[in-house]
């Protein structure tokens, strides 16, 4: 498998705290993988090192072949790498619309004057965007269009939240998504949908996704393979049925001696 992302030995520490210990990850184009652990096992740690939240102590973080280790955030969303949050972090007081257009501000090639002024060009890239906008969110359906456009994203549902900040990342032209805890806080409905809509993301627009997980109903249903950590530690990677009866992920999540047999 070539890799489009590729994790070498990456080590990150907060001071005696070692979050991530030599970890080795790589994802190739169009694969879903989930990655699994207890809490405290390092894996926002992984996507923040990813995202150029944190440098790692050591290692790389390599991007379709280049070295993206270290760089700023909003440097590595304009590789291609958008990520969501397992807290929702919308604009909530801005509407759908202007919460898609602001994440691809970074991506702007206007000045400000030309926008001011209203220059050809600026409104040629301002159509574009709202071209981008609707394409995004057609994704949805009926979710985030029609009259729900232009509300404010605090008067969304719960699940709506979510499927905007999925909008949202698609918005910034990634190629990459990494989705944190998904399904979080999400009935059994819209858990189900969620899983549907990270194979959409997949099959219909060519999306490379790295999921974090705590719904193991969710992550048998969407994974290529799955890695396991714990303490900052990979300890098992593979298909869902491997992963799951791994015994150190059984002991990961159950405590010692739970993989034993009596």
């Amino acid at each position: 498998m070539t890799a489009l992302l590729h994790l070498q030995g990456i080590t990150k520490r907060f001071g005696g705290l070692t979050s991530l210990s030599d970890l080795e990850f790589q994802i190739g184009a169009g694969e879903v993988v989930s990655v699994i652990g207890p809490n405290g096992a390092g894996k926002t740690t992984f996507f923040n090192v990813i995202t150029g939240v944190y440098t790692p102590e050591s290692g790389r973080v390599q991007f379709d072949g280049e070295d993206i280790t270290g760089l700023p955030p909003f440097k590595v969303a304009g590789k291609g790498i958008a990520r969501t949050f397992q807290s929702i972090r919308l604009f909530l007081n801005l509407s759908v619309r202007e919460n898609l257009l602001a994440a691809m501000y970074g991506r702007t090639r206007s000045s400000l004057l030309a926008s001011v002024l209203s220059t050809p060009r600026a409104r040629r890239e301002m159509r574009e965007n709202e071209e981008r906008v609707a394409d995004c969110l057609s994704f949805f359906g009926t979710r985030l269009q029609g009259f729900r456009l232009d509300q404010p994203a605090y008067s969304l549902s719960y699940a709506n939240r979510r499927r905007l900040e999925i909008a949202r990342a698609m918005a910034t032209g990634a190629r990459v998504l990494l989705l944190d805890e998904p399904a979080a806080g999400m009935n059994p409905r819209e858990t189900q949908e969620v899983a549907e809509t990270i194979s959409r993301l997949r099959e219909q627009r060519g999306y490379t996704i790295v999921v974090i997980e705590h719904d193991m109903h969710v992550v048998e249903g969407i994974s290529d393979r799955v890695v396991a950590l714990d303490h900052g530690v990979k300890v098992a990677e593979g298909s869902f049925d491997t992963v799951a009866t791994d015994p150190a992920v059984v002991e990961a999540y159950l405590g010692r001696g739970s993989g034993r047999r009596k």
